[in-house]
């Protein structure tokens, strides 16, 4: 039987937010069995705990932000793709601002982070949403799907008017994450924007924190980091990070292919809610490595889990 999981020992960091530009401390801490995903704000004195759901999301601008009653927190979905990837259930996320640090501009520091808090699997079975039917919502030229699929695949193109992404072939990528690392091929793609963007963000609110050290930068023609890329297709990838954040706001871990184009933030969040009502396309189930029916996909999926956990991390911004 596949377990829930959550962390051995509270572990925190600290770091910017992207978008307000202030300094944060995030603290992860153990949680019980079935108590899911909660962001807890410790700067306020009546905060509600937000337990991640497609409903908790509030605003896609720019970034996955949820919230409950007074309490927000914003750019959830880097540190929600790490958990995604490691398989973590159960969790408590304090916060002493309104978004979670950027980092990097990745999810690298967050795998590293739990990493160190180490896992502690519990005594419930870990429930899956098995895609069962094609389900796809759209907006113009923008599409999202789930397909069945026996694992977990994500499956995304993405189009720019800019001379960076007239190259075909680096602007798609599916990466099964029962089959490949999420480290090696996810992890380490920064968020990304274009320079004529960046004033107008900043005069409405946003991209306070952003700088050249967490996130690649267009001008109308180049990429104006000098360190340039760490994958020939970091832009996709980094779509792919996201997506796997954007996801795991559903509250399980998914069995099926994601399949985008151009979707963003708000698509993927539309699809997930769309998925939620439409309850004939998917099952609630467990995996479960004595079960015939599911033995394969269970040992693949631990196999994959427990690679994350045990990797290296030496040489990995190379």
């Amino acid at each position: 039987m596949i377990r829930q999981r959550t962390i051995q020992k509270s572990v925190h960091t600290s770091g910017v937010g992207l978008h307000n530009g202030e300094k944060v401390t995030i603290t992860l801490k153990p949680a019980e069995v079935d108590q899911g995903i909660v962001f807890r704000r410790v700067d306020q004195k009546k905060a509600s705990e937000i337990k991640v759901s497609p409903e908790a999301v509030k605003d896609t601008k720019m970034c996955s932000a949820i919230g409950q009653d007074n309490s927000r927190v914003a750019t959830v979905e880097h540190l929600m793709s790490a958990l995604s990837a490691t398989g973590i259930d159960n969790v408590i996320v304090e916060l002493d601002g309104s978004e979670v640090p950027i980092m990097d501009g990745s999810s690298i520091s967050f795998i590293y982070l739990l990493q160190t808090a180490k896992i502690k699997e519990q005594e419930s079975p870990k429930k899956f949403v098995f895609i069962k039917d094609v389900i796809e919502v759209k907006d113009k030229d923008k599409w999202a799907r789930f397909e069945p699929y026996d694992g977990f695949k994500v499956d995304f193109t993405i189009d720019f008017p800019h001379p960076v992404f007239n190259n075909a072939l680096t602007n798609q990528v599916a990466v099964d994450f029962y089959d490949e690392s999420y480290i090696t091929e996810i992890s380490r793609a920064r968020t990304f924007g274009f320079m004529q963007e960046v004033e107008y963000l900043r005069s409405n609110g946003l991209a306070r924190g952003g700088s050249l050290d967490n996130a690649i930068v267009l001008d109308e023609y180049k990429i104006i980091n000098s360190d340039g890329l760490r994958y020939d297709d970091e832009f996709v990838r980094h779509k792919v990070l996201d997506a796997v954040g954007d996801l795991y706001m559903l509250g399980y871990s998914i069995i099926g292919n994601f399949k985008a184009y151009k979707s963003g933030h708000e698509l993927n969040n539309t699809l997930l809610l769309a998925l939620k009502l439409n309850k004939s396309s998917w099952d609630l189930i467990s995996l479960d490595s004595k079960d015939p029916k599911t033995s394969d996909l269970a040992a693949r999926y631990l196999n994959s889990k427990n690679n994350i956990l045990n990797q290296a991390m030496n040489g990995v911004y190379q």
